[in-house]
């Protein structure tokens, strides 16, 4: 079944990607296609930088060649760790519930 991947959030996934280390517009797309195997189109990935930096949960760094760089701020992570706990804990509650079927590896 598809489209149940509440993981692929674009701002889960811009700030995992930036809890790596700072990166531009299509650093990111690469990274996260690479870890998540999501393609986030470019109004998807800068619409959420965008509401990400207006948040605080991100800033832009001096610009490179043209290109922006961004790094994941500490109200960021903390609000990244928060989404893993709380994924984790779904994940957790579902796996207990489907039994033996669900092995995390």
């Amino acid at each position: 079944m598809k489209g149940l991947r509440q993981s692929s959030d674009p701002s889960v996934l811009i700030l995992t990607s930036l809890a790596g280390g700072p990166k531009h517009g299509h650093a990111l797309a690469k990274d996260i296609h690479e870890f998540a195997g999501v393609t986030l189109g470019p109004g998807t990935l800068y619409g959420a930088i965008t509401r990400l930096e207006e948040q605080g949960l991100i800033e832009p760094l001096p610009t490179e060649d043209r290109r922006r760089p961004y790094r994941i701020t500490k109200v960021g992570s903390e609000s990244l760790v928060q989404a893993l706990r709380d994924m984790h804990r779904i994940a957790e509650t579902g796996a207990s519930r489907l039994g033996s079927k669900v092995v995390f590896s």
